[in-house]
C-alpha cells in the first residue's frame, strides 16, 4: 500500500515538474523578445553591423535615444495628447458600451432582437473610407480637432456584444428586486448592473485603452495641427524623415550636423517600440487579474 502510494506521489510530482517546465518555457518565449528589443535600443550601432542583434551587447549607446528626446516638448506634447485622447476616450467608449450592451442584455427589451441585429451588422458592413472621411470633415466638421481622434474609436461592435454575454449573465432577479423596492431603470444601471460588471468592463476598458493609444491613421487623416498630433504619428513621423534621410547622405550633411555613418538606424527603430508602448507595459498589471475572467464569462452567450 505504501508503495503505490509512493509511486502516485512521484508521478505526480514528475507530472508537476513537467507542467512547470513547459510553463517556463512559454514564459521564456514570450519574454525573451521583449528583452532583445530593449537591448538592442540601448546597443551602439557599430556593435550591432558586426556582431548583430545579441542578448548581451558589447557597447552600450543611447544614442538612438538621444535622437527623439532633441526636441523633449515635441515628444511631452503627443504623449499629453495621446494620454487625453486614451483616458477620455475609453471612459466614454465603456459607458456607451455597456449602456448598449445592458439594454440588448434584458429579455423584457421589446427592441432587443432588432437591435441585436443592427450592431452585429455593422461588423459586416461599413461605408469605406471616403464616406467615413466626408462623415468626419464635412458632416460632423471635426477635421483638425482633438475629437477627430476620439469619435472613430467609441463604439465596437465586438465589445459590445461581449458586454451583452457578460450581463446576460446576471440574474433577473436582481433587476426585478431593485425595481420593486423602487429603483428606476438609470438607478440600477448604475448601482447595481455596473458594479457587477466590473470584470467585464476592466477587460474591454484595456483592450479599448490599447487601442487608443497605439491609434495612428486617425491622426494621419484628419490632424494638420501640429499641437494634437499624438505620440504614435509623431513617431511613425520620425522613422520615415530618418529613413529618409540615412538614405540621402548629401541631404543629411547639408541639414543635420551628424555624422550618418555612426547614427543609430538600427537601435533607433527598436526605440521607437519602446518608447510607444512602454507606458501600456506598465499599465496591463493592474488589469491583469480582471483580465481572464471578464473575457471568458463575457464570451459564454453571444
Amino acid at each position: 500500500m505504501m508503495q503505490n502510494v509512493a509511486k502516485a506521489y512521484k508521478a505526480q510530482s514528475f507530472n508537476t515538474l513537467i507542467i512547470h517546465i513547459i510553463f517556463i518555457l512559454v514564459t521564456l518565449s514570450m519574454l525573451l523578445p521583449f528583452i532583445l528589443v530593449i537591448i538592442i535600443s540601448i546597443t551602439d550601432e557599430q556593435s550591432l553591423s558586426l556582431s548583430g542583434y545579441q542578448l548581451i551587447p558589447e557597447k552600450i549607446s543611447f544614442s538612438a535615444y538621444q535622437y527623439f528626446f532633441k526636441a523633449p516638448q515635441i515628444l511631452i506634447r503627443a504623449y499629453g495628447v495621446t494620454t487625453f485622447v486614451t483616458v477620455i476616450g475609453t471612459v466614454i467608449s465603456l459607458l456607451l458600451t455597456a449602456t448598449l450592451g445592458y439594454a440588448i442584455s434584458r429579455r423584457d427589451y421589446g427592441y432587443n432582437r432588432i437591435l441585436t441585429f443592427f450592431i452585429f451588422f455593422t461588423m459586416l458592413f461599413n461605408g469605406g473610407l471616403v464616406p467615413f472621411y466626408i462623415l468626419m470633415t464635412q458632416w460632423l466638421h471635426l477635421g483638425d480637432t482633438i475629437f477627430a481622434l476620439i469619435v472613430p474609436g467609441l463604439i465596437n461592435p465586438f465589445y459590445i456584444l461581449i458586454m451583452k454575454g457578460f450581463m446576460s449573465k446576471i440574474p433577473m432577479e436582481i433587476i426585478e428586486s431593485a425595481k420593486i423596492d423602487g429603483a428606476r431603470e438609470w438607478r440600477i444601471f448604475y448601482r447595481i448592473i455596473l458594479p457587477l460588471s466590473m470584470p467585464a468592463l476592466a477587460t474591454l476598458g484595456l483592450f479599448i485603452s490599447f487601442a487608443y493609444w497605439n491609434e495612428w491613421f486617425n491622426g494621419l487623416l484628419f490632424i494638420n495641427n501640429e499641437r494634437l498630433v499624438p505620440l504614435q504619428l509623431l513617431l511613425i513621423r520620425s522613422l520615415k524623415t530618418l529613413d529618409f534621410i540615412t538614405s540621402r547622405p548629401e541631404f543629411s550633411a547639408s541639414v543635420i550636423s551628424l555624422d550618418m555613418s555612426q547614427f543609430p538606424q538600427k537601435a533607433a527603430k527598436f526605440a521607437i517600440a519602446i518608447i510607444a508602448g512602454g507606458p501600456m507595459l506598465v499599465i496591463f498589471p493592474f488589469f491583469q487579474r480582471f483580465f481572464i475572467k471578464g473575457l471568458t464569462v463575457g464570451a459564454l452567450k453571444g
